[in-house]
């Protein structure tokens, strides 16, 4: 679908090394990789936040034979070296370590979380908070803190991310009256899982969350069945935010009359309307290395989110070439849109996206796309 209102807002070029939380800290140039994957919500004053991952990569990470990976370690950043011979590089953003019997990888950049406040509409950059950059501040997040989404329940705001390291893949909480102070809650899913979004308000007097745990093996659905097996949304519920028990029915689930959807997980934040929540999620159509990645809708029950009231089929999103055109120098991947946050705008709604693993999307869609 296409959109009068869309753009990219900020990207790599934007950022300030200079301000970076690494500046100074490691002996190695680097650059911005990508400011991308935006979690967002609208502030008191009216203005909205992006929550921009910043992917902070080595400029030159092959030399003298090795590759090298950006590890935080107790308050400072450190190199650490991988004999080239040894390792698979195939993809620009990593490289796989073999041996073991499972799939071992190490970063060549490292993510933190930069406050970047817009206008109301989203579509002008007001002021950049470097001071108030969320970075890594325990061992669990050695490797990066990346993919935040944000959602705001009653007066206080929630922010979900992704804390990577040889501990674990888990997902950390955040906690904040304002959006621009985080107070770190800790870990609150302890398992390989991207993608945990809180639901924009309670059920039930319960919070609710999307979630999507990853794993090397699904089984099969029966011959015939109308679903695939594979990466899919599932549903959490908790009293506090802090403490998730699974629910037991599952939640959207790739079809398997298409492969545009094999992989899928949430997007942003289900928020609540006339119809009930609506989620914006992204379906991953196998292609190359890393896939095609577009934006699809769904709306889900407002009592019982594991019920799916109405769904496209065809995407609300696709990768936009022509916006990336003036960065085309700075390309990786190609055919991704992952959408992180929305926001009410009146009559449409204001919606965040990483293009291209590179840059920060905002797209007006129209409140009528999700009529019945």
């Amino acid at each position: 679908m296409s959109f009068p209102v869309d753009r990219l807002v900020f990207g790599p070029r934007d950022v300030d090394l200079t301000r970076s939380p690494l500046a100074g800290r490691i002996n190695a140039e680097t650059y911005v990789l990508g400011a991308f994957n935006p979690g967002m919500t609208r502030l008191p004053n009216g203005n909205l936040l992006l929550m921009v991952r910043v992917a902070e990569a080595l400029r030159e990470p092959s030399f003298g034979g090795n590759i090298h990976a950006i590890r935080w370690e107790g308050g400072n950043y450190v190199l650490d070296a991988w004999p080239l011979a040894q390792v698979d590089t195939k993809d620009p953003r990593k490289f796989l370590i073999p041996g073991g019997g499972w799939k071992v990888m190490a970063l060549t950049s490292l993510s933190w979380l930069l406050p970047v406040e817009l206008t109301p509409d989203g579509l002008e950059v007001v002021e950049v908070h470097y001071d108030r950059a969320v970075v890594p501040r325990a061992p669990y997040q050695c490797y990066g803190v990346e993919d935040a989404r944000i959602s705001r329940v009653g007066d206080r705001y929630y922010m979900t991310t992704c804390s990577v390291s040889p501990e674990r893949h888990s997902t950390t909480l955040y906690t904040s009256d304002d959006a621009l102070d985080w107070t770190l809650e800790g870990i609150v899913l302890d398992h390989q899982n991207k993608d945990m979004l809180i639901f924009e308000g309670l059920v039930d007097g319960k919070f609710w969350a999307q979630t999507r745990p990853l794993g090397d093996l699904y089984f099969a659905y029966p011959p015939g069945s109308a679903w695939r097996a594979g990466p899919s949304i599932n549903l959490a519920t908790s009293p506090d935010a802090l403490h998730w028990k699974p629910f037991d029915r599952p939640g959207i689930r790739p079809h398997s009359a298409t492969v545009a959807t094999a992989r899928m997980g949430g997007g942003t934040p289900p928020i609540l309307t006339d119809r009930g929540w609506l989620t914006l999620w992204h379906g991953v159509e196998p292609s190359g290395v890393v896939g095609i990645y577009r934006t699809y809708w769904s709306i889900l029950h407002k009592d019982d989110p594991s019920l799916v009231v109405a769904t496209s089929h065809p995407p609300l999103l696709e990768a936009k070439p022509e916006l990336t055109a003036p960065l085309d120098d700075l390309m990786y991947v190609h055919d991704v849109v992952f959408s992180t946050g929305i926001a009410d705008g009146g009559d449409h709604y204001v919606v965040a996206s990483g293009e291209a693993d590179l840059a920060c999307r905002i797209t007006h869609i129209p409140k009528a796309t999700f009529a019945a």
